[in-house]
């Protein structure tokens, strides 16, 4: 994997160092979805609410996002950046980032 990140220059992230220094992680499942199981100290914003939530994200910390698979925290990391957030990292699945913190 290590060759293909190189090829399409994806750039290893160090989730659990972030999340120590106090990295904001926004689970963008549905409600439902999130009372299931989640990462605990995670905040949840649904990703068709994350535009009306803005004001609650402080845009000087790191964020880090989350959802089932990594497609919509994909999209909230891209509604993220384009709305003046500078360090936004897409966590993927929850449970794969659960793992990695």
């Amino acid at each position: 994997m290590g060759f293909l990140n190189t090829i399409f220059g994806f750039k290893s992230v160090d989730y659990k160092s972030l999340s120590q220094a106090g990295a904001i992680i926004i689970d963008v499942r549905t409600s439902s979805e999130f009372a299931s199981g989640h990462i605990k100290g995670s905040k949840n914003i649904e990703l068709q609410q994350l535009k009306n939530h803005l004001n609650k994200i402080p845009k000087d910390k790191v964020i880090i996002t989350c959802c089932a698979s990594g497609m919509r925290s994909a999209s909230a990391k891209s509604i993220l950046l384009q709305n003046g957030f500078t360090e936004v990292h897409n966590g993927g699945g929850w449970m794969s980032l659960k793992n990695k913190l």
